[in-house]
């Protein structure tokens, strides 16, 4: 029998894109709704990633300096405990850090 047991998994991100990324792979490949989905800065200040990517990168080779670049990006959902594993791995393929499940 699987376990239907609820957890909170969070996933850890340095770019705002692999956040993203992590989102569209929770949505389109684990059936989670939007709403269930929580996208929040690691610390206390407003961040886009500790490392530019997409928008956030210069198109002229140099560093943007107007993009907060204040920390990592944390994803976070509440999963049953059989999905655990394959929530991991969506995470992992799409850039995290980190990821921790309670």
């Amino acid at each position: 029998m699987a376990d239907d047991s609820t957890t909170t998994i969070r996933a850890t991100f340095d770019t705002r894109a692999a956040a993203d990324l992590a989102v569209e792979h929770l949505v389109q490949q684990h059936g989670i709704s939007r709403p269930d989905i929580f996208i929040q800065s690691v610390g206390a200040d407003n961040t886009v990633g500790s490392a530019p990517s997409g928008g956030d990168a210069s198109h002229d080779g140099g560093e943007r300096t107007d993009g907060p670049l204040e920390g990592e990006i944390e994803v976070s959902a509440d999963i049953t405990e059989s999905r655990m594993a394959a929530v991991q791995k969506s995470f992992g393929e799409a850039g995290a850090i980190r990821v921790t499940g309670r």
